[in-house]
């Protein structure tokens, strides 16, 4: 008969000297001090505003508005509500962020490969520019390109005009409207359609040359489908497209769309200066890429070009991808300064006008701070989504 063995496990104890109940009654108390302290505050705030007679409640959302908008990208007139000028703020903001977005990184990335260029006017000028731009506030920046450089621009009347119905002055930038006909959701279509090709066209070409080693032509397919396609489909369909130029009429200009320069000075202003960062950036990921990666690419028989295209660069966005997010997180926050050149983004509709005119100080800023805490937050989410698809994958 076998000897049996008892093992007898130890009690855990339930007391503070357990370091796992230890932990857990630490968090729970500062769970518990900080819901105390944020019931405490909302407590305050509701009786001090109750005191003073300030608006609880949302009730503003759906009164009308009084007010107008000289830019906006969606339907809103005086009639409309708060909540309507909201939503034009923040399309407002989305836009001029998007859109700086693009062309700071367009700039940053030409910027920041000219700094290693061989050729020392190329690279003194763009050290120049980056040494400049980024030790200049962006707000004189901004009142720099408003003030000084579109606010001089001549009267309507004395417009500079350019080739293909453009006129330029103080007013901004206005270029002939385009009127649809019947027929033009065709030219949509094949535009959809050419884009579609292209994507398709990509990863055909992709695994071809991982099974071949021969590389296609994408860039020269994809510029000829783009352009010629929905061409042959406009001619085809009878130009259903035209131009209505605009026509200066007393004061102004009438018809035509309007680039308003608080837009442009914002836009070029943002562009500029997160651009010179964005350059720092890209200088320093390409040259944190090892030497012998382009030495091995010359072996190869490659042109500084394509090396620089398919070797460094690919390598480097793994160092460039994380701080170009906060670069980008950065101009969507400083778009908040449109405020001091006049363009309506969400700050100076919702935070400024309705603030001032509904005096609900406290709704109007909780949502203004949810608005830039949730596009901060979708920005960091597609960013580490494209950092994660360059990322080394260990095996």
């Amino acid at each position: 008969m076998s000897d049996l063995t008892l093992s007898v496990q130890p009690r855990r104890s339930l007391s503070l000297h357990n370091k796992k109940v230890r932990g857990i009654f630490y968090q729970v108390l500062l769970a518990g001090s900080l819901l105390a302290l944020a019931l405490g505050i909302g407590i305050q705030t509701t009786s001090n505003m109750r005191a003073r007679g300030i608006p609880l409640s949302f009730g503003f959302w759906n009164e009308a508005a009084g007010f107008d908008i000289n830019q906006t990208l969606i339907p809103y007139d005086t009639l409309s509500t708060y909540g309507q000028a909201f939503w034009v703020g923040v399309v407002n903001t989305l836009y001029v962020s998007l859109l700086a977005i693009l062309l700071a990184t367009l700039l940053g990335f030409v910027v920041g490969i000219a700094r290693l260029s061989q050729n020392w006017i190329v690279a003194k000028v763009a050290t120049s520019y980056v040494e400049v731009i980024r030790n200049v506030p962006l707000l004189l920046q901004l009142l720099f390109w408003y003030n000084a450089v579109l606010k001089p621009l001549p009267a309507p009347k004395s417009s500079i005009e350019i080739p293909g119905g453009i006129y330029l002055n103080n007013r901004g930038l206005i270029i002939p409207e385009i009127q649809l006909h019947p027929g033009a959701g065709l030219v949509d279509l094949a535009f959809a359609a050419a884009i579609f090709f292209c994507i398709v066209f990509c990863f055909y070409a992709k695994r071809a040359q991982r099974r071949t080693g021969r590389q296609l032509p994408v860039l020269l397919v994809s510029l000829a489908t783009l352009i010629g396609f929905p061409l042959v489909i406009f001619l085809a369909a009878g130009e259903p497209v035209s131009f209505i130029r605009p026509q200066l009429h007393g004061f102004n200009f009438q018809g035509g769309h309007q680039l308003y320069p608080e837009f442009a000075a914002l836009l070029i202003g943002l562009s500029v200066y997160t651009g010179s960062y964005i350059a720092e950036i890209v200088r320093g990921g390409i040259q944190a890429v090892p030497k012998g990666q382009t030495e091995a690419a010359y072996a190869l028989g490659l042109s500084p070009g394509k090396t620089l295209r398919l070797v460094v660069v690919p390598q480097a966005l793994r160092i460039i991808i994380p701080p170009l997010t906060s670069q980008y997180l950065n101009l969507t926050k400083n778009s908040s300064l449109a405020v001091f050149v006049g363009y309506p983004d969400l700050v100076q509709i919702f935070a400024g006008t309705v603030l001032n005119q509904t005096g609900a100080a406290v709704q109007v800023m909780a949502i203004t701070l949810a608005v830039y805490l949730a596009i901060s937050i979708v920005t960091s989410l597609a960013m580490n989504a494209f950092n994660r698809h360059f990322a080394i994958v260990e095996r």
